[in-house]
């Protein structure tokens, strides 16, 4: 049984079809990537999975329980848990505040601190930081704060929409390979990346997205030599 299971997902923003017939699956301890142009249905899949949108036809399931009953916050006590595109820390809170808020959902304060040293561990600066105001932080950090953010709550899959988005490119390969030593860790991550070529460099099987309908399927080596996706995607000709 996979750990998700996207079934024929239909969602709409008004009369605009946004998602036609969506369906994916992702397996416990897997990184597989979703890949598009914008405005493909990329962060519209993240939204339909994690309930803050509804889908108008289709099932999401989470180790094959039905999440259509739970409203968003209930899924992430269900394990569930999303790094959002553009970051969305709280500029006013501190770092140390913003971790906390990602631990809402829990109440085992010795789980809840191992998991902020772990947090630590894989980001350094934020513990350096850990007393400095959100807002006032690099947009690197900021990035870091909110997959932080996102650990907090203990997650066993974890979403990512366009985490390398606004980065440089040595802030690029670091935020990548912390996606790999989070997976390494245990959590299984569907990621939703505009870096095709990073994304499948670190992700095992992938999705291509194009207006709303799934067009390609494979594993991450595979995509990578696909005619269609080096020229649309990977900018190689």
């Amino acid at each position: 049984m996979p750990m998700l299971e996207v079934e024929n997902i239909h969602s709409y923003y008004g009369n605009i079809h946004a998602l036609k017939g969506i369906s994916l699956t992702v397996e416990k301890g897997e990184i597989v990537t979703l890949i598009g142009a914008n405005g493909a249905g990329k962060s519209t899949t993240l939204r339909t999975i994690t309930g803050v949108m509804k889908p108008g036809e289709g099932h999401v399931r989470l180790d094959g329980e039905d999440l259509a009953p739970y409203k968003p916050h209930e899924i992430v006590y269900k394990g569930m848990s999303m790094v959002p595109e553009g970051r969305r820390i709280f500029a006013t809170l501190t770092v140390a505040e913003n971790l906390e808020m990602g631990s809402y959902s829990r109440k085992n304060s010795a789980e809840i601190t191992a998991d902020l040293e772990r947090v630590f561990t894989l980001f350094p600066r934020l513990k350096e930081r850990r007393s400095q105001v959100g807002g006032t932080l690099s947009g690197g950090e900021q990035q870091m704060l909110a997959t932080g953010r996102a650990l907090m709550a203990h997650p066993r899959l974890l979403l990512m929409d366009e985490p390398s988005m606004g980065l440089a490119p040595v802030l690029v390969e670091s935020i990548f390979d912390t996606i790999k030593e989070i997976n390494k860790e245990g959590t299984t991550i569907l990621l939703v990346e505009q870096n095709a070529l990073m994304a499948l460099t670190v992700a095992s099987r992938g999705y291509v997205l194009q207006t709303g309908e799934i067009i390609l399927h494979d594993t991450a080596e595979a995509l990578r030599t696909n005619e269609v996706v080096r020229k649309a995607y990977l900018g190689i000709t």
